[in-house]
């Protein structure tokens, strides 16, 4: 029988020993989870083939150290948007996380920015931007809007945000239909009633919707002009999720956008394109000098980030890791999960001889076999 999301792990449960590595987070999060929400968050379209290379190319990659640097002191700071951040690890946006945890998006963002990470909250959240900026005051914060049919309530979510402190929007322009997910079409899951997403009921939808539905609420007709647009009207950075090419990251630059997000939708929408560690390169040397990379998929462990650095991004997503700690602990389970890859990549960094996160770049890394 499973646990029910976010039961307490108390120090004195018989033989319970907290998560020590992602994939500990992940075994016990499916152990809680019922079947058709960890299918939902774990799963990706298709035969799954771009779902295992996003953390398999980063294991491809090697880390080229260099010795007798005096490491005794270490930045892990990035810049981004214009400013200097602590560190390069961004909580990236999921939907539903009260499918994972009671407290849904309020714990992580409690979890994210104990842990001084930016929580980026997507469109298909459980909680309303209010709500999160409550939850987290302190705390740093993005929205990742999907562009709906009805425009009207996209420009709501939008204010929403600005109005209560998010410092960017982040359009995601991967999903003009929903991917062929094949363990959702087994499993027949369909959100429950009870799981309010206030996007949805803005648009009268109150019932249990399947993912299709929800997909087709989404705009199919988004175009640049339109990105464009939205980054004008927009009193804080618009960047664009969802660019794998460096033709689409060079137009999301010639139409506003402060930065793009290398991401395949966590390989959830077209199977067998390129990992975010493969399409990564190209797309830094083409726009890299002119606005902000960030890259996402598959980022397990503090060495997926530091390669991530070398290849050109500033700063990376996380996405299924803060997923498996709220379930596995809510808000101290995303914290836990954040701390673990910052303190790996800690180690990373010194042990690369690169202490200085900034001054990593090609050389630091090269292909396995290639050297």
């Amino acid at each position: 029988m499973r646990n029910q999301p976010g039961r307490p792990l108390g120090a004195g449960a018989a033989g319970f020993e907290p998560p020590r590595t992602i994939a500990d987070f992940e075994e016990r999060a499916a152990e809680i989870l019922e079947e058709g929400p960890y299918g939902y968050y774990a799963g990706g379209a298709g035969d799954e083939l771009t779902l295992r290379d996003n953390v398999e190319a980063w294991q491809r990659i090697a880390i080229r150290p260099r010795v007798l640097v005096d490491v005794s002191d270490r930045d892990p700071g990035t810049r981004l948007l214009g400013r200097a951040r602590p560190h390069p690890v961004i909580v990236a946006p999921t939907a539903y996380h009260r499918l994972a945890h009671p407290e849904g998006e309020r714990a992580t963002a409690r979890g994210a920015a104990a842990a001084d990470a930016i929580f980026c909250l997507s469109s298909l959240a459980t909680a309303e931007p209010p709500e999160v900026a409550a939850a987290a005051p302190n705390g740093e914060r993005w929205f990742q809007l999907y562009v709906f049919r009805d425009r009207g309530v996209s420009r709501e979510l939008l204010r929403a945000a600005t109005d209560n402190g998010y410092e960017a929007i982040v359009i995601t322009v991967d999903f003009p239909v929903l991917g062929i997910r094949e363990r959702d079409v087994r499993s027949q899951y369909v959100l429950p009633d009870a799981l309010a997403s206030p996007s949805m009921e803005a648009m009268g939808r109150n019932r249990a919707l399947s993912l299709l539905q929800i997909g087709e609420l989404i705009d199919p007709t988004l175009t640049w002009s339109d990105v464009e647009e939205f980054a004008s009207d927009c009193e804080v950075p618009v960047l664009v999720k969802g660019v794998l090419t460096p033709e689409d990251a060079r137009l999301a630059a010639e139409h506003g956008a402060a930065g793009v997000v290398v991401s395949n939708h966590g390989g959830r929408q077209l199977d067998t394109v390129a990992s975010g560690a493969v399409a990564l390169p190209a797309v830094a040397d083409a726009i890299g000098d002119r606005i902000d990379v960030i890259v996402d998929g598959g980022i397990r462990r503090g060495t997926d980030v530091l390669k991530a650095l070398a290849l050109g991004a500033r700063a990376v997503m996380v996405g299924r890791p803060v997923i498996w700690g709220l379930a596995t602990d809510g808000a101290d389970g995303v914290r836990a999960v954040l701390d673990l890859i910052l303190a790996e990549f800690d180690v990373a960094l010194a042990l690369a001889g690169v202490p200085r996160a900034s001054a990593l770049g090609s050389t630091s890394v090269e292909l396995r076999g290639s050297g």
